[in-house]
């Protein structure tokens, strides 16, 4: 019995000696982030964005009521890059120095609405085409004479525009325009038709006697063109000579950053964080309005 008990004991301790072979597992290796790939994919995506708005197209935001009652503080439109050919200005943020080449340079059309950069400062303004290179220029009493002679301008019936946070109606000095139609508070503008020498035509404002009705003739210099804001009585463009709001006469087509093309959506200004406001903000019938003029036959007779 002893003799046994001391074999248990041994055999006990052979088993609870031995240690237990376990299969050891291979750890599955963590999953590491790449930081160079996923910056390198970060610059190519934001390098393909710089490129697009600098050569293809970008989107622009309007500011102010130079260009009643075509473009409405708040509209969002596409400007392309490319119908001009491509120069300094043409580049997202201003980020090439200026210069006087062009890549494929063209000459804008009587009517287009074009992006000129401020001679002075890197500032986009957005200004209608009124006279192109060697073209003489006057405005006489608020009417452009092009050439000797006067464009054709035509009395139409007001238009209501809306009247909102983004539209106030209040940059028309002593002119009071707020009307209310079918219980609706609205802006009724007084306009007329200009009609340029191609047939482009368009609806401007010029309600009150001011300096930059009248502006004696010059002739446009070769590779530049002269531009107008539509609501004449309150824009600063080719006209304004000396003040540095304006942009001091013709502007050199290197000047020119792109063509505006068409509206995409535009905001009454009630847009706020609640998501809700992203749609009632919405202005209805603006999104998908085409901005190049209208062509129309043309009329021998200007009358004002």
């Amino acid at each position: 019995m002893g003799a046994g008990l001391r074999h248990h004991r041994s055999l006990t301790k052979v088993i609870t000696g031995t240690p237990a072979v376990t299969k050891k597992t291979k750890d599955k290796p963590d999953d590491k982030v790449d930081w160079f790939a996923e910056i390198r994919g970060l610059a190519l995506m934001l390098l393909a964005v710089f490129a697009f708005h600098s050569f293809i197209a970008k989107p622009f935001y309007i500011p102010s009521e130079s260009m009643l009652p075509n473009l409405l503080v708040g509209d969002r439109l596409v400007v392309s890059k490319y119908p001009y050919g491509w120069n300094w200005s043409s580049i997202s943020f201003h980020l090439a120095p200026r210069g006087d080449w062009r890549v494929a340079g063209s000459t804008p059309e009587y009517g287009d609405i074009v992006i000129p950069v401020h001679p002075q400062r890197d500032e986009d303004y957005i200004k209608r085409v009124v006279a192109l290179p060697g073209d003489r220029i006057a405005v006489r009493n608020g009417q452009i004479i092009l050439n000797g002679e006067p464009v054709e301008q035509k009395v139409e019936p007001a238009i209501a525009l809306p009247l909102d946070e983004n539209s106030r109606c209040d940059g028309f000095g002593f002119d009071d325009f707020r009307a209310t139609e079918n219980g609706e508070r609205v802006c009724r503008v007084p306009v007329l038709r200009e009609t340029l020498p191609n047939g482009a035509t368009y609806l401007v404002i010029d309600h009150q006697n001011q300096e930059l009705d009248n502006f004696a003739e010059i002739t446009v210099p070769d590779g530049n063109v002269f531009v107008m804001g539509d609501n004449r009585d309150h824009s600063a463009d080719s006209r304004e000579l000396d003040h540095p709001r304006g942009l001091l006469g013709p502007i050199p087509l290197e000047n020119i950053g792109g063509r505006a093309e068409f509206i995409t959506f535009s905001l009454d200004g009630t847009t706020s964080l609640n998501p809700i406001s992203w749609w009632t903000s919405l202005r209805e019938g603006r999104a998908w309005s085409t901005l190049r003029p209208a062509i129309a036959e043309r009329n021998a007779s200007a009358e004002r």
